[in-house]
């Protein structure tokens, strides 16, 4: 069986759209690869390790990646049950005026400085969107074109991302304390289970984690689990179930968070992205 399975969602001269997941057996670092054209990676599904020469990001649904052309990385998958992500290919003009000049390396060849970003909720749900309206086959070509351009340009909106900017030490506690969260998204965590896990005082781990994601602890796993939920709507018919199954309390506390990130419901929510 492929360690990797990518489906071809949409391909035009102006953005090219795939949806690749990944079994994720390796749990040590791969062997070195290379894209062969530079993405946006939005992970929805899963979570892994992205290492860049001694840098390293955690791939969640609540972060952006960026995957240079040629530039040599390595993965790996500390928690089992792989990942899945949508990857954006924008053509190298229309992207050069989306992004920021100061994201970008001062090179001919169109580089990103930094590896990460974390994006906004309405960015998770623009994802979904772009993903269910293209499997659903219920997105015509200038549609998709038009959300995908749009999710570019808030996952590099200087005020709708975060870089996070720390010491080496407080990233990589900050790390770890994703990794214990990814393991168990439906778990009812307490922040003293943690930071036993991480090792270090509940107090300490809650002022390093705002200060690293500009988030606090409690608030990224919500961003977690509802953007699973972004990724669940089409299995489930009873959307109880589903708020039930990802660890919230019940429908209504699930809708209403649901609502607070998104601006819509579930029902609705699912209602615009697969049943037009």
């Amino acid at each position: 069986m492929s360690e990797f399975a990518v489906q071809s969602l949409l391909k035009t001269p102006t953005v090219t759209i795939r949806d690749v997941s990944c079994r994720g057996s390796r749990q040590h670092q791969s062997t070195e690869e290379f894209a062969t054209t530079t993405e946006m990676v939005f992970p929805y599904r899963g979570v892994y390790v992205r290492h860049l020469g001694n840098d390293q990001a955690v791939a969640e649904a609540n972060q952006v990646l960026f995957f240079n052309a040629a530039e040599g990385y390595r993965v790996s998958h500390p928690v089992p049950g792989g990942d899945a992500s949508l990857s954006l290919a924008i053509s190298e003009p229309q992207l050069r005026q989306l992004a920021p000049r100061t994201f970008l390396r001062n090179s001919a060849k169109l580089a990103f400085r930094r590896q990460r970003l974390r994006i906004d909720a309405r960015a998770q749900a623009l994802v979904a969107l772009v993903r269910h309206s293209l499997r659903q086959n219920i997105a015509e070509t200038l549609e998709a074109e038009s959300l995908a351009l749009t999710l570019a340009q808030r996952a590099l909106g200087l005020r709708t991302t975060h870089a996070a900017g720390a010491s080496v030490g407080r990233q990589l506690l900050v790390d770890r304390a994703k990794l214990v969260l990814t393991s168990d998204l439906a778990r009812r965590w307490t922040l003293a289970d943690i930071a036993a896990e991480v090792r270090c005082s509940p107090v300490y781990l809650t002022q390093v984690f705002q200060q690293v994601e500009g988030l606090p602890l409690y608030r990224y796993q919500l961003r977690l689990r509802l953007a699973r939920a972004l990724d669940l709507l089409a299995q489930y018919d009873d959307l109880t179930t589903l708020g039930l199954d990802l660890g919230f309390s019940s429908h209504s506390h699930f809708s209403s968070a649901f609502r607070e990130a998104y601006g819509r419901s579930p029902s609705e929510f699912r209602q615009s992205a697969l049943r037009r």
